[in-house]
Parts: structure tokens; C-alpha cells; sequence
């Protein structure tokens, strides 16, 4: 896979550690070159570890925050200070003890009774901070993986994948809470580099046939983000990488 590099780490917390790194370079770079620094946070349990990095003294003096516009990859259909709400997790552990600027975190509404009124007006907001562009080109996208190989919400066999246009999609997921709103395969195909966090035993097979080349039928959503993106930055713990597919990324 073209434009792909992996990474292999001891553990779950080194992942998050190198992550972090990456996310401080991305953000000098990307203020460096246009000014600002457009972040997509991921949901789920993985990025909580990168995001208290973050959030940590010593880090957080050196990300420009100031500069930074935080959005974010999908959410659940719950209120934001549900316990299932990517918002409400990103900003316990994250948001809340940074300086980013008031007005620059961009959340989904998602617990709007119109979930597809929510993707409209999501979709509206991102293509106001990212005027003409025929998908948005955000400095760094944050991604994780089920094992089903899905990533934000976009699920194998449902219709958002097959998106050509929107930018945002409302989806049914497999698990509660079932309703999502998610950034699409034409969203993300814009991002100037995207970075997965994949730990844990359970992800191990299918990381082998996403990235480490173990043939498969058909392209997972994870490996469909990666196959249409640009720089493209795979992070995976040792229960992740198993034992043979990564052998040469140790």
C-alpha cells in the first residue's frame, strides 16, 4: 500500500506517546506553512491515553493551541455530556485543559432530533472553514480501527460508503449507540496526513490484511481511508502488529 508507513510499539502507552509527537510536529508544521492548525480528534477509548498527553504540562505549552481549529471524525447521537459522546470524552481529557480558542472547536450536534439535519449543518460549518475546496484539506486526521476494520463511523456494508459528494453522513452502527454522524470517504480524502492509533490483540488480524498485506477480499473503511489518502501514518501496538505480518516495521 502506497504512501502508508507503520510503526510498531511495546505497548498501548508508547503508541500514544509517539502520537503525541506527531501531532506536536503536525502543528508547528501546518502554522509554520498556512497559519492555523486543523485537528480531527477521533472517538472511542484508544485516543484518550494520546489526548491526556496532550493535555499534560509539559506538552501542551509547545502545541499552538491558539492556532489550532479542533473538529471531529463522528459522534455519537447522544447529548454531549453523555458518557457515549466523542465531545464529551475529547473534552475531559483534552479541550477543556488547553488555551484553544473559544469559537474554534467545531463538535457535531448530534444529539439534534434530525440527525440528518445535524450532518447538513455540520457539513454546511466545514465547508465555511474550507471555502472551494473540493474536500477538506485538514492538516491531521485522527483515526482509530474497530476490528471489523471500521474507522470514525464509517461501518463495512453500510451506505455511507459509498458516498461520492457529502462530506457528512448520518449511519446506523452494528452496536449501540446505533445512531452516528460521520465524516465520509470524500471528507477525508482532502487530509494532508492521517494517523492511526491501533492497539490491542483483538484488531491483530485484521491490521495484517489492512496494512500488512495479507490478502483479503475486499477493502476494509480503514484501508479505503488509507488507500485514498496522502501521507498516511500507522501506529500499532505489539498485540496489534501480532506475529508475523509486521516482522520488518519492529
Amino acid at each position: 500500500m502506497g504512501g502508508v508507513s507503520v510503526v510498531v510499539l511495546e505497548d498501548s502507552r508508547a503508541v500514544a506517546e509517539e502520537a503525541a509527537k506527531r501531532v506536536e510536529a503536525a502543528a508547528r508544521d501546518a502554522v509554520a506553512a498556512r497559519g492555523r492548525f486543523s485537528l480531527v480528534l477521533a472517538g472511542g477509548s484508544t485516543p484518550r491515553a494520546l489526548y491526556a498527553i496532550l493535555a499534560s504540562p509539559h506538552v501542551r505549552s509547545v502545541v499552538p493551541w491558539r492556532r489550532t481549529i479542533v473538529l471531529f471524525g463522528d459522534e455519537r447521537c447522544v447529548p454531549p455530556d453523555h458518557p457515549d459522546s466523542n465531545f464529551h470524552a475529547a473534552d475531559e481529557s483534552l479541550l477543556r485543559h488547553v488555551p484553544v480558542l473559544p469559537g474554534a472547536v467545531h463538535r457535531i450536534v448530534a444529539e439534534d432530533p434530525e440527525p440528518a439535519s445535524a450532518a447538513a449543518r455540520y457539513e454546511e460549518e466545514l465547508r465555511g472553514l474550507f471555502p472551494g475546496e473540493e474536500a477538506p484539506s485538514f492538516d491531521l486526521v485522527l483515526l482509530g480501527m474497530g476490528a471489523d476494520g471500521h474507522t470514525a463511523s464509517l461501518f463495512p456494508r453500510t451506505a455511507a460508503l459509498d458516498e461520492t459528494s457529502r462530506w457528512v453522513a448520518v449511519v446506523r452502527a452494528p452496536s449501540p449507540p446505533v445512531g452516528r454522524i460521520t465524516l465520509t470517504l470524500p471528507a477525508l480524502r482532502g487530509a494532508r496526513r492521517v494517523l492511526f492509533q491501533i492497539v490491542g490483540a483483538d484488531k491483530a488480524w485484521t491490521a495484517a490484511e489492512v496494512f500488512g498485506g495479507l490478502p483479503h477480499p475486499s477493502p476494509y473503511p480503514a484501508e479505503r481511508v488509507a488507500l485514498q489518502s496522502g501521507a498516511v501514518e500507522v501506529l500499532l501496538d505489539e498485540a496489534a502488529a501480532g506475529s508475523g505480518a509486521f516482522r520488518a516495521h519492529r
